[in-house]
């Protein structure tokens, strides 16, 4: 059983659902109508960038079941080398994009190799002290990172195609390169979900030791999902350094690693491959609705975020899947509560 995305789903083949072309239809007339709700249009490209973050978090979570709580690091090491890869290489897009990716998956692959032996609330523990040793190098490495003061002066350089080039530094033209960036990487990943590889994954999950009876290296397999969860998240954070204009070590700390676990559960990722996209609106529209209102803000988030782990572990997009498929919602109640298991029951 796959809980991130069922197998038995009539779109599990397909590289493009009709779900996904519904969703970025929406998305590109988003600054047709944004402003006209209340919203300011650069909430948009904060929705697009956390979105795909978040997903590629919900690789290691949802599909792979390993509980990742400092995953923040390789969001703001992908940051940070897009920002020393324009500003002393080359001020190319393409080039620094992809340093951000590669520079993010290396780390991650070298944290996995050394913790990938472990299982639960180990393993948590370990991603957690990983997560800080990045967060204090980027504090203390002053001549480098900038220290508390972040990495500034970083432009959102041009997309040059060779024939063509667009200029991102407006909102607008810069919302419509990353909306290109997501679509891309959301098709890639319901394919990777859905493929053998991503099968065997959540087979892992289910249970690491009947998936090495079968044969398979369990060890190389999770090591390999955190490390392509790892670089999506750098690419993800290379965008969010061109968005911010700057990088700073605030997005590698536990407490933002925490916000995507949140934004992760509440939208229901351990059941759904949309759940993530649909805590980050939750959770990114909660913040600047009612934090105009109160600065305590957080605290009802935080209420939300107790409510649906105890009462509701599907998640909003479990409980809206069960009500379109008519389906019982203790069904996918039942294997929000496994997950949870699966993550933290888990021994060494």
């Amino acid at each position: 059983m796959m809980i991130a995305a069922p197998t038995n789903s009539p779109d599990a083949a397909r590289l493009v659902t009709p779900a996904m072309l519904v969703f970025w239809l929406v998305l590109a007339t988003l600054p047709l109508w944004i402003s006209r709700i209340g919203l300011y249009p650069y909430l948009g490209i904060e929705i697009l960038i956390w979105s795909l973050y978040a997903l590629a978090f919900n690789l290691v979570l949802g599909t792979a079941g390993l509980p990742s709580f400092g995953h923040g690091a390789y969001f703001g090491i992908g940051a940070y080398t897009f920002g020393l890869c324009q500003l002393d290489l080359v001020a190319n897009l393409w080039i620094c994009l992809a340093a951000a990716a590669i520079v993010a998956g290396l780390a991650g692959a070298l944290v996995a190799m050394f913790i990938s032996h472990r299982r639960g609330i180990y393993y948590a523990f370990m991603t957690i002290a990983f997560g800080q040793i990045f967060w204090t190098v980027a504090i203390k490495w002053h001549g480098v990172t900038g220290g508390e003061d972040g990495l500034l002066k970083i432009r959102r350089l041009p997309a040059d195609f060779g024939f063509v080039s667009f200029d991102l530094a407006d909102n607008v033209a810069f919302y419509y390169f990353v909306l290109a960036a997501f679509a891309i990487g959301i098709a890639g990943l319901w394919r990777l979900v859905n493929s053998p590889y991503g099968r065997i994954v959540a087979a892992i999950r289910q249970s690491e030791v009947r998936a090495s009876h079968l044969g398979y290296n369990v060890w190389l397999y999770k090591v390999s999902i955190f490390t392509l969860s790892a670089a999506i998240s750098g690419f993800a954070g290379g965008l969010f350094a061109m968005a911010q204009l700057a990088a700073f070590p605030d997005v590698m700390s536990l407490h933002q690693s925490g916000y995507v676990v949140m934004m992760t559960l509440v939208g229901g990722g351990l059941v759904s491959f949309w759940g993530p996209v649909v805590g980050v609106f939750v959770f990114l529209i909660a913040r600047d609705v009612i934090g105009a209102l109160t600065n305590a803000w957080m605290l009802y988030f935080g209420l939300l975020f107790m409510a649906i782990v105890l009462f509701r572990p599907e998640g909003i997009a479990g409980a809206v899947s069960a009500a379109l498929q008519r389906r019982p919602v203790n069904v996918l109640r039942e294997r929000g509560h496994s997950a949870m298991r699966l993550l933290f029951g888990g021994g060494r």
